[in-house]
């Protein structure tokens, strides 16, 4: 599994990718993270709003930071769990 924040590098967007990584590890699902800086990328997934969330290349979250909880409900359904 992929997971990539799309963002600047804000507050926002390391709170989002410690969110992702707990909500993974607490799955037990190995991920590969990236972060995603460059706008003209970001725009490429479509996204007005960072932060940004996509798993597996599909935009999950955007314009907010996701809390584990509802990190953890999409990697369920993305990992088949």
């Amino acid at each position: 599994m992929v997971i990539k924040v799309l963002g600047g590098g804000c507050a926002n967007c390391k709170r989002l990718m410690e969110n992702a990584k707990k909500a993974s590890e607490e799955l037990g699902i190995e991920a590969q993270f990236e972060e995603v800086k460059d706008y003209e990328k970001i725009l490429g997934y479509g996204v007005m709003r960072t932060p940004a969330l996509v798993v597996n290349e599909k935009v999950i979250f955007s314009g907010r930071v996701a809390g584990v909880e509802e990190i953890k409900e999409v990697l369920k359904k993305e990992a088949g769990k």
